[in-house]
C-alpha cells in the first residue's frame, strides 16, 4: 500500500431529507462536538464504500431509513477549512424526498429525531444551515433567514 507525505482530509456525507409538508429531518447529536445540537443526519466514509453509499448508511444508521441510492441527490461538496473542529473535513451532502408518514428513529449516535419545518429550523450545527441554504435556493429560491 502507498502512502503519501501529504496530510489528507476526512470525508464526510450528509442527508437532507424532506417531506411532502416542507419538513427537514435533522438527528440531535448524541456525541460532541456539537452534542445536543441539530444536525443533517451523516458521518464519515468508511474505506469500502463510495460517498453515496455512505449517505445512505448514515442515514439508516441515525434514523432508521432506508433509500434507494437512485432516490438521492448531490447537492454539493462542502469544504470550508473551519466546518469541523476535528480536523480538516470535506463533506458532500445530498438530498432526497420522503412520504410525510416516514417514521424515523434516533439510533447510533443520534439521540432523537425531529421533522422541522423549513421556516422554523433550530440553529444547527457544523456548516449544515449553509448545506440546507444551497439546497434551498436550488429548489426553491428560498433564502433562510439567519435570525432563525
Amino acid at each position: 500500500m502507498y502512502t503519501y507525505d501529504y496530510p489528507r482530509p476526512m470525508l464526510t456525507a450528509d442527508c437532507l431529507v424532506i417531506n411532502s409538508s416542507n419538513e427537514i429531518l435533522l438527528v440531535r447529536r448524541g456525541r460532541e462536538p456539537f452534542k445536543n445540537s441539530w444536525a443533517l443526519p451523516g458521518g464519515f466514509m468508511e474505506m469500502d464504500e463510495t460517498l453515496e453509499h455512505c449517505a445512505i448508511r448514515e442515514l439508516q444508521e441515525e434514523t432508521g431509513l432506508l433509500i434507494d441510492e437512485r432516490s438521492i441527490h448531490l447537492i454539493g461538496v462542502f469544504s470550508c477549512v473551519d466546518r469541523d473542529p476535528r480536523g480538516r473535513t470535506v463533506t458532500a451532502a445530498y438530498s432526497c424526498t420522503v412520504d410525510n408518514d416516514t417514521n424515523a428513529l434516533a439510533g447510533d449516535d443520534a439521540c432523537e429525531v425531529h421533522w422541522w419545518p423549513i421556516s422554523a429550523l433550530p440553529p444547527l450545527a457544523f456548516d449544515h444551515r449553509e448545506i440546507v441554504q444551497t439546497f434551498l435556493e436550488s429548489q426553491h429560491n428560498i433564502i433562510l433567514h439567519t435570525s432563525l
